[in-house]
């Protein structure tokens, strides 16, 4: 049996923890498959942080990372780093991950070397092209040269199907984040940060993310500025903001939430103290996409501060709540979750309803199926 020449190509934090699944679960069937790990570093120490969790080496360090990089610049390097890739394994499938810039160059580098490519987390749609920005386009534009779609849900599947998409190459697997996560939370992790060591996780914790370019400026500042509030009124509630790299971002926190004593601004975190942050909290407010996702695994319930979310399926299921940027709206569901009991149960007792922690299984065995020639 001719075994199945696997690329695996990433270039984030995200898509390394989704893709660490992925690859182990190649790596458990060599019988079957030859497979090789290619990150473009699109960010690099963020990147490394978790190739060092899950023990993961790159074959080939495409290395693009520049500070100050556009969105050109990133999918050009890509690009033209994954075709000397791309002729060297001679892949049989190209594997990519999600809604960055690096999946839509690894996808687009597929198609022209007429190399099959296979889509993890494909299907997710917030119905606006600009928002999450760019990475609604970038999934929209990989999945219409996508071979192999990884739906993480039935409503991804149906956002497939309702676009044209054949059915028998549309997969529902679950998300691999779930896979990840049950392989780093530990209930008795100590942190690295004495902050957090020094916190009393007794209190009503709030886990803070917000990072979204559509939500820099007004949106932001009307999230901060409702945090701020919740703190100032109720003494049993802290908050704690691992704030994101980008100045802006930083300058808004400090203005608003610097200085307070029940708010903890804090340096990004990797991703094994981060989940095990979010498995102590009492609740998460973010902007962000994976959280969505995991905080419900972990029973947590989340706040989503954007307009729209990719990820319907944990509105419709209750283990999210989709909450806007108006600073009024985020004060009062803050407010209901931490005062009211019941409330808080029924989202955090909601199914999670992204898989069962056997994606990644679920994806080669799909891959074996389409492609092994006995």
């Amino acid at each position: 049996m001719d075994k199945i020449k696997v690329l695996v190509v990433f270039g984030t934090r995200p898509e390394a923890v989704k893709m660490a699944p992925v690859v182990k679960a190649l790596r458990k069937n060599v019988e079957y498959f030859d497979s090789r790990i290619c990150v473009t570093a699109q960010h690099r120490d963020m990147l490394d942080q978790v190739l060092r969790i899950f023990d993961i080496k790159p074959d080939y360090d495409l290395d693009i990372f520049e500070d100050g990089q556009t969105l050109t610049q990133i999918t050009c390097r890509a690009l033209t780093g994954l075709e000397e890739v791309i002729k060297d394994f001679k892949p049989s499938i190209i594997l990519v991950q999600g809604d960055t810039t690096t999946v839509f160059a690894g996808a687009l580098a597929a198609f022209y070397h007429q190399v099959k490519i296979g889509h993890v987390e494909a299907g997710l749609r917030s119905g606006n092209i600009y928002s999450p920005y760019p990475e609604e386009a970038n999934r929209m534009m990989t999945g219409v040269i996508t071979d192999f779609h990884f739906a993480p849900t039935e409503t991804a599947k149906s956002n497939l199907l309702r676009e044209g998409y054949e059915e028998n190459k549309i997969f529902v697997t679950g998300n691999t984040s779930i896979d990840a996560l049950s392989w780093v939370i530990d209930e008795n992790y100590r942190f690295e940060n004495e902050i957090i060591n020094n916190i009393d996780f007794n209190k009503k914790i709030i886990l803070l993310t917000a990072h979204r370019r559509e939500n820099i400026g007004k949106p932001m500042e009307n999230i901060f500025s409702a945090l701020k509030e919740i703190t100032e009124n109720n003494n049993d509630v802290e908050v704690i903001y691992p704030m994101h790299l980008n100045p802006r971002v930083r300058e808004i926190a400090y203005n608003i939430l610097g200085g307070m004593k029940n708010v903890h601004l804090i340096e990004p975190l990797d991703y094994l103290p981060f989940t095990n942050l979010m498995n102590k909290c009492y609740l998460v407010v973010t902007d962000s996409g994976g959280i969505q996702e995991e905080a419900p695994s972990l029973g947590k319930p989340v706040l989503v501060v954007r307009r729209e979310t990719e990820r319907p399926e944990g509105i419709e299921a209750g283990t999210a709540k989709l909450v806007g940027t108006n600073k009024d709206n985020i004060y009062k569901e803050i407010d209901l979750l931490i005062n009211n009991q019941e409330e808080y149960r029924k989202m955090a007792n909601a199914v999670n309803p992204y898989g069962d922690g056997k994606a990644a299984y679920y994806i080669i065995e799909a891959i074996k199926e389409q492609l092994c020639k006995k």
